[in-house]
Order: C-alpha cells, then sequence, then structure tokens
C-alpha cells in the first residue's frame, strides 16, 4: 500500500509466550481478516483488481469483500505516482502467519521484488492489516498493523467495509475514519 514499507510490518518480540500463543490463533475455524491492498506502477488498478481476483480464490479464503478502489498520493517519497489502494474483507480458515505468507506470495506473482527504496513505488503491496480484532507480535507480524490510524487510503475503505471493527489499542474504524487526514484521498467511482 502507499508508503508501507512492506507488508511484512517488521517487529521483534521479546515475549516467547505471545509468540507461541499468536502462532496458533486462527487453526479452530474461519476468522475475519483484513486486508490493505495497494500499486502505483504497471497499470495500479488492474494490479489491484487482479490481487483481489487472486487473494479470493486464496485457499482458505470465504465470504470475500472488497471496497471500492481509492486513489492516494504518496506517503514518503514524493516523486512517483498516485497510489491506488482498497481493502478486502473475508473469513479465514488458517493462521495470520500463514495468511502473511500467501500475500507475500501473491506479491511475488504479481512481480513484486522486496528490498527496494522504502516508501518507494511498487507493483503491488498487500498488508495484512487485521486479523479477529486479535493483537499479534511475531517477526515480521505486528497486528493490527502499525500505521493503520494514521492512513485514510487504508481507514477508508476498510470503513466502507467493516465500520463497526474495533481495532485493539486504537478504538473503532469509524472513529479512526472520522479523524484521519483524508487530504488527497479519493474513491474512484
Amino acid at each position: 500500500m502507499a508508503g508501507s514499507g512492506g507488508s511484512a510490518n517488521n517487529t521483534d518480540c521479546a515475549d516467547s509466550t505471545a509468540v507461541a500463543a499468536a502462532a496458533d490463533v486462527g487453526h479452530a475455524g474461519t476468522v475475519l481478516a483484513h486486508v490493505g491492498l495497494g500499486s502505483n506502477l504497471a497499470q495500479p488498478a488492474r494490479q489491484v483488481a487482479a490481487a483481489m481476483h487472486r487473494l479470493a480464490a486464496w485457499p482458505g479464503v470465504r465470504r470475500f469483500r472488497g471496497s471500492r478502489l481509492y486513489r492516494s498520493p504518496p506517503w514518503g517519497l514524493q516523486s512517483q505516482p498516485d497510489f491506488i489502494n482498497a481493502v478486502a474483507s473475508f473469513h479465514y480458515s488458517g493462521s495470520a502467519p500463514v495468511l502473511l505468507a500467501g500475500l507475500l506470495a501473491i506479491e511475488r506473482e504479481a512481480g513484486r521484488v522486496r528490498g527496494g527504496e522504502r516508501w518507494g513505488p511498487r507493483v503491488l503491496d498487500l498488508d495484512l492489516l487485521d486479523f479477529a480484532g486479535q493483537r499479534i507480535e511475531l517477526p515480521g507480524l505486528s497486528l493490527p498493523h502499525p500505521r493503520i490510524a494514521e492512513r485514510a487510503f487504508v481507514l477508508l475503505p476498510l470503513h466502507e467495509l467493516s465500520p463497526d471493527l474495533h481495532l485493539p489499542g486504537l478504538g473503532p474504524v469509524a472513529m479512526l475514519a472520522a479523524k484521519v487526514d483524508r487530504q488527497g484521498v479519493a474513491a474512484l467511482d
């Protein structure tokens, strides 16, 4: 997504008990997950739409819904094209780490090469935003997404799909969306 710095949400986790508990999240049944999608290269609207179709068909994904597309200015590095962003909401029958691995696979299939400039242009960026309203801290995965409350390009499409969602430690999506700076972010419909 625009300037997210990658979907891995790098974080360190000192508490091995929390790691073990979080690693088991989602194995017992399906949970509601939210993923942010973004692109600003190689026909971005098509990249996001193709990633939505791929994600909807991913193993373990059920009851898939996608938001409208939103145009947003870049974060960080300003000398790059605007981003096209969206959010997907679905029920998932696996763990958060397994879902994240799937998101990274979809990025690679689209031609995403990691290791580029932080907040730079990208063909596709998929960020796991929320997983069953749970706090998860694992190496490479921090939920809810650490910068979600600052980003209108995430909160507006997320609000469109799940206005009553409560993000742990942050509050209701409706409240967060009402407070975020929306400058430059617009739905394409």
